[in-house]
């Protein structure tokens, strides 16, 4: 493989992730919903930092997307992150993080903050963001490099994409180029927040453009209307030949072209679920780029996500995921 070359092309929001323990009863009196992402501005950012001024956060380069391309070059995958940071101190651990875990950046500097994610995570390891997106919200279409995305595999994105014109642009001028060049469409719904702004654009996108989605259960019932899976899933597979549904401790489902696969749970203590379905998205576009069967891919990407969910933080550290790589992969 050529590692300046990337198999797979993803635009994000490049995010630094600020992680603090939280208790549910703090979650109510500072009156945020548990459980989903939330965009807020900066003044709430500082109101809620205010209130944890007693606690010590971790921070950790973060964001969807980036999260997922960050653990694919880990796995030996050649993978590109394109995203808008600023020229600042968060901008530039963003760029050294890309260097060491190996991924290709194809960051752009702007004027204007690099973006920002205040995570709460309570006992029971559910997490509850806060993101402002800073200059992440600028990402423009005449920042996707045609060139290396046209010589991709794959190119994926998050529903976190569609939340200002100008990011929208980006994505559908990348779905352009990757429909003119063959490259497959890789999709993550990402966040119930998200599909409830967006319902009809997703599913117009899924039907049209899309190969391969990833969405978890509360995400398929806003999108089809009914908490039942089963019966969403059978709805999605009639629209779109593959995706890896994420039901949390009940396990995964994988669809591959009607042919439906379930992949059990592992039983284990989850600490903290942030990254969960990140790292699902890495272990399968990672097995999709080594040409593994479907079905096994989702179960890479449902090991991955249990992994990480046995620890802090939504990324594993270096030597975890060499480690991973080989006992996954080699």
């Amino acid at each position: 493989m050529n590692q300046n070359q990337p198999i797979i092309y993803g635009i994000g929001n490049p995010l630094i992730d600020v992680v603090i323990s939280a208790k549910d009863e703090d979650l109510k009196q500072l009156e945020i919903d548990k459980g989903v992402m939330h965009l807020v501005d900066v003044d709430r950012q500082n109101e809620i930092r205010s209130y944890f001024q007693n606690c010590t956060p971790d921070y950790h380069p973060g964001g969807s997307a980036p999260n997922t391309m960050v653990a694919c070059s880990g796995l030996g995958i050649p993978a590109l992150i394109a995203g808008k940071i600023g020229q600042d101190d968060f901008g530039q651990t963003y760029i050294q993080q890309a260097v060491k875990y190996g991924v290709i950046s194809g960051l752009v500097q702007g004027d204007g903050p690099t973006g920002s994610s205040i995570i709460l995570v309570t006992p029971d390891g559910e997490r509850t963001m806060n993101t402002h997106l800073g200059i992440c919200r600028e990402f423009s279409k005449g920042d996707v490099d045609v060139e290396q995305l046209s010589q991709a595999k794959f190119f994926y994105f998050t529903g976190y994409m569609w939340d200002t014109d100008s990011q929208k642009s980006a994505i559908k001028s990348a779905i352009e180029i990757a429909h003119q060049y063959q490259v497959k469409i890789v999709f993550d719904v990402a966040d119930p927040f998200a599909v409830d702004r967006n319902k009809d654009d997703f599913l117009e996108m899924i039907e049209q453009d899309v190969d391969v989605v990833f969405a978890n259960q509360s995400e398929l019932s806003i999108l089809f209307g009914t908490d039942d899976y089963h019966v969403s899933a059978d709805t999605l597979a009639g629209i779109v030949g593959i995706a890896g549904i994420k039901l949390g401790k009940k396990g995964s489902l994988v669809l591959d072209h009607g042919e439906k696969t379930f992949v059990p749970p592992r039983p284990l203590t989850a600490t903290d679920s942030t990254g969960a379905g990140d790292m699902y998205a890495a272990g399968f576009l990672a097995s999709l780029s080594k040409r593994l069967p479907i079905p096994k891919a989702g179960e890479i990407g449902g090991y991955l996500a249990e992994e990480i969910i046995q620890g802090p933080g939504a990324q594993f550290k270096l030597d975890q995921i060499r480690q991973l790589k080989l006992s996954l992969f080699e």
